[in-house]
């Protein structure tokens, strides 16, 4: 029968003559040595041959084996540590551990050349965003700036118009640039959180207080559910989780479409955590955008969401704040229905 594999035809070849020479060998020196053979003549040939043809095969086929698989530790990174990996392989079992690795290895590149994908993906879908962010609040300053230079700013009914909605562009792109900034530190963690122990439900007063007029516009009553609390002890950054329920409580209200527009804000004992609920029953988010709404600059609504403001950076900045405090923060939501945002602190820590 023809070899399956061209290789094998020569180590079948170099044992073939190695076990014939070895027998041949023997019985020579039966037939010089001896009147005849014999029964025990036959059995200890037999016996010479078995272990000298095993140990020959071995070292033919591990000779073999070695030189195939050299080169995957001249290809591999993976098998580049050293002899001692080497050893390893060859002394257990080498063929099916060389195999489990190299598998292993395969299936880490394809993860990472997916990883690599999605990250220029990402990488070019943050430029695009990036600069029409920037390009529109900078084509509106143009767009004023030339008008007044054309002789608006001799003209009484427009020179101060144009003049404040300068600033307004101009204050929208310091706000990009400084989200923008807040993001790399919070990223490279440059920023130290000052880490304290606060009432909670009183910092969520505070806040609550503060939006109460925005909110009132936009035909929203905020409330916060204390339940059986009186207060609620955390350990955490109270400047950064400020922040943190500020942008998360003003969202709900910038995006109330309702005549009554309701936000609840509830806390939830989870033994070693407080879980925090800010629930809207705003027009929710469409379940495709949900594993996106974090990112950068990201918008269920480009249109509508720019019309209310913001620098789209919002969302990404309070998922990094809650992350560098080693907590996490979820959402979920339906269409129509409204939608809740949670995330966790640590309770008071005592020193």
């Amino acid at each position: 029968m023809a070899a399956r594999y061209r290789e094998t035809t020569k180590v079948a070849l170099t044992t073939a003559a190695g076990v014939v020479g070895i027998l041949t060998v023997i019985l020579l020196l039966v037939y010089f040595f001896t009147d005849g053979l014999q029964l025990w003549h036959i059995l200890l040939s037999d016996l010479v041959v078995f272990i000298s043809s095993y140990f020959f095969y071995q070292s033919a086929v591990d000779k073999f084996i070695y030189k195939k698989i050299k080169l995957l530790f001249k290809t591999v990174p993976a098998f580049r540590s050293g002899k001692a990996n080497k050893a390893k392989f060859f002394k257990y079992d080498s063929l099916e551990g060389m195999n489990e690795a190299v598998l292993e290895w395969g299936k880490r590149q394809n993860l990472e050349i997916e990883e690599l994908k999605k990250m220029a993906s990402y990488r070019r879908e943050f430029l695009g965003n990036i600069s029409h962010e920037l390009k529109t609040p900078i084509f509106n300053i143009q767009g004023y700036i030339l008008t007044l230079l054309d002789g608006g700013l001799d003209d009484p009914n427009i020179n101060k118009d144009y003049l404040v909605r300068t600033e307004k562009s101009v204050n929208r792109l310091i706000a990009i640039v400084e989200d923008l900034e807040e993001i790399s530190k919070l990223e490279s963690g440059e920023v130290k959180l000052n880490l304290i122990n606060f009432d909670l439900l009183e910092l969520a007063k505070d806040v609550t207080d503060f939006l109460e007029m925005k909110a009132r516009k936009n035909n929203t009553c905020v409330t916060l559910d204390r339940q059986s609390f009186k207060s609620i002890a955390v350990y955490a950054d109270k400047k950064r989780i400020r922040q943190v329920l500020i942008n998360l409580i003003e969202n709900a209200i910038k995006y109330a479409d309702k005549e009554e527009n309701k936000i609840l804000v509830r806390f939830f004992d989870m033994d070693e955590n407080i879980l925090i609920e800010i629930k809207d029953n705003g027009p929710g988010i469409a379940e495709e955008s949900l594993p996106r709404i974090f990112e950068r600059f990201y918008r269920t609504d480009k249109g509508r969401s720019r019309d209310t403001g913001g620098t789209g950076l919002g969302l990404a900045i309070v998922k990094h704040i809650i992350e560098a405090h080693e907590q996490t923060i979820s959402v979920r939501s339906k269409l129509g229905q409204g939608t809740t945002f949670s995330f966790t602190l640590s309770k008071i820590r005592h020193f």
